[in-house]
């Protein structure tokens, strides 16, 4: 089937990321697509497209946080546009779920995120966009193009509006130095690194300091922020070393258990996320949100005009 305009292309929404939908819309100064939803007594639900989505470029916006029917949700909007006889389905999930399961970390456990990434292929979608993966080579698990977008673009130009003098980037664990170290360097300034040990999910037994953060403004930057246990404990402990004070940049804000009360309770000065996930903030007074509306609206547009995502990165600050 030919695609016969660069403007042929509709964008809808999952019930759980209408929020962030309407805003890409607004940015591609189009309407979001109609399609209702419908739910059983059983639990069951179903979705159907309120207008023809033939020979159209699809766009569904739906991140897959838990529980279980957001993706089960983006699933049956996929499949109901194919056999509307879309041209081509695209999954825009900010914030791809189950990603922190990418390997088998102990014997006879699940995969999740590949189980995951073959759901979605299965379905029928032909292209994926999505935004700091917990892990990178997620990208892998599909056998379709992933755009894998940065929440650099918006990050650094927010920590550059700070003017903070002596600046040190910082990752709350070993696993995210690439991530700080990229932001690092890109904005010159020096790293530090906690490194943790874990007693149970989500429960920090020990953490150690790589780096002087005597007299510093830190950064801390990471991929997500769950219950906020690992992130604050790093803040409050360098804040005991001396820093001056302790901000934390991550791009996904999931928020979960008592992450609001933990956070609250901290040193850090700003907890600064992405609108990935919905997130009300009169809970939490510290959290400031950034929105990644802008970059989804315009690798949308890059994508229908066959241009290149990659001029949307600030290259040095890619991780």
């Amino acid at each position: 089937m030919h695609n016969p305009s660069a403007d042929n292309f509709k964008v809808f929404s999952g019930t759980k990321s209408v929020y962030l939908a309407e805003k890409i819309c607004r940015a591609l100064n189009r309407p979001l697509g109609q399609i209702n939803y419908e739910r059983f007594s059983d639990g069951e639900f179903t979705v159907s497209y309120e207008e023809s989505v033939r020979g159209q470029y699809v766009y569904l916006v739906q991140s897959t946080f838990p529980n279980s029917d957001n993706l089960m949700e983006l699933l049956l909007m996929v499949d109901a546009a194919r056999r509307a006889s879309a041209y081509k389905v695209a999954a825009v999930i900010p914030y791809f779920g189950w990603a922190r399961q990418d390997r088998k970390d102990k014997p006879r456990v699940a995969i999740a995120a590949k189980l995951v990434a073959d759901m979605l292929t299965v379905a029928g979608v032909d292209r994926v966009m999505t935004m700091d993966l917990h892990a990178e080579q997620i990208q892998g698990f599909f056998n379709i193009p992933v755009d894998h977008l940065y929440g650099s673009t918006v990050f650094v130009p927010y920590i550059k509006s700070l003017k903070l003098k002596n600046l040190v980037i910082a990752s709350p664990d070993v696993g995210g130095a690439k991530r700080a170290g990229s932001y690092s360097k890109y904005l010159d300034v020096p790293m530090v690194i906690c490194h943790k040990t874990r007693e149970r999910a989500n429960v920090v037994a020990d953490m150690k300091i790589i780096g002087e953060v005597y007299g510093k403004n830190v950064v801390l930057m990471d991929d997500m922020i769950d219950t906020g246990g690992t992130l604050c404990k790093a803040a409050d402990l360098m804040l005991e070393r001396g820093a001056a004070s302790v901000r934390a940049v991550v791009s996904h804000g999931v928020m979960s258990g008592n992450a609001i009360e933990n956070v609250n309770n901290s040193g850090l000065t700003e907890l600064v996320f992405s609108d990935s996930i919905p997130f009300d903030t009169a809970l939490c007074p510290k959290v400031h949100i950034l929105s990644v509306a802008e970059m989804f609206a315009d690798t949308i547009i890059r994508n229908q005009q066959h241009r290149p995502i990659s001029e949307l990165y600030i290259a040095q600050a890619k991780h």
